[in-house]
């Protein structure tokens, strides 16, 4: 994969449009002119958490002797769940009752509406496959500035928009992440299979 479609993937799996709605709700205590400065912190702890679980995740594997096929459908079946709950959302989310503080800080803004489980799983899957490390934290960047600007402009999407364009494109943006994941999941079952083989 190059740095764009690794980009790409990482970018859906943070779900910056689909975290408009619990963004703008958890920040709504906040003063209007504190909110950009929150999220940029609350992205910049994100970013540093991805990157250091993409950078020590592999040594981490070998410490637990868990292999990449493992990781791999592991990653797989998280990120379907997750992407379930894109598609066919529920009350979104118990969540938003976290808003009763004024200034949230690292949760959940930052972990895991951003670094989430399946952003971390995926990066730790590409960090493997991925010989060079700069083409990883590329890849992280771009997604990362994507989804800084359109939470920057999470009010002024939510006017253009509106709640019924924004729950579209993360349905959307969902059932694309839902064949990822599968491909996800039988890479790593084909992975394993010719394990057993060579064993």
């Amino acid at each position: 994969m190059n740095i764009f479609s690794i980009a790409f993937s990482l970018f859906l799996l943070m779900d910056a449009v689909g975290n408009i709605p619990l963004y703008i709700s958890l920040l709504k205590r906040v003063k209007p002119h504190r909110q950009r400065i929150v999220i940029l912190r609350e992205m910049v702890v994100a970013l540093f958490i991805i990157i250091a679980f993409g950078m020590a995740g592999e040594k981490l594997m070998r410490v637990l002797n868990i292999t990449q096929p493992t990781i791999q459908i592991a990653g797989g079946i998280i990120l379907f769940i997750l992407c379930l709950k894109m598609i066919f959302p529920g009350e979104k989310d118990s969540d938003a009752s976290l808003s009763n503080t004024d200034e949230p800080f690292i949760v959940p803004l930052a972990v895991p509406l951003v670094a989430g489980p399946a952003v971390l799983a995926a990066v730790m899957i590409y960090w493997q496959r991925e010989p060079n490390h700069w083409i990883m934290i590329g890849s992280i960047g771009i997604a990362w500035i994507f989804s800084l600007f359109i939470l920057l402009s999470s009010s002024f999407l939510q006017k253009i928009l509106g709640w019924r364009g924004i729950i579209a494109i993360e349905r959307l943006m969902g059932l694309v992440l839902i064949l990822i994941a599968i491909q996800m999941f039988l890479s790593g079952v084909g992975a394993f299979i010719t394990t057993l083989h060579f064993q």
